[in-house]
């Protein structure tokens, strides 16, 4: 069974490219220090690639 992602948003989308701030949105991170939990999958795995400068991941 695969296991979960923390994934923690630490640096604004603000001043990033508009694909990378849709990314972020659709992880789930709307603000400053909010931490989701999503499944440890291809799918999350290359969302979070993509904006790696602005996250923190965990592995749960």
């Amino acid at each position: 069974m695969a296991g979960k992602l923390k994934i923690t948003l630490v640096k604004s989308p603000i001043g990033a490219i508009p694909k990378h701030r849709r990314t972020v949105e659709a992880l789930g991170l709307t603000k400053m220090h909010k931490t989701v939990e999503l499944p440890d999958n291809a799918a999350t795995k290359g969302m979070v690639d993509q904006v790696k400068h602005l996250v923190k991941v965990e592995e749960v």
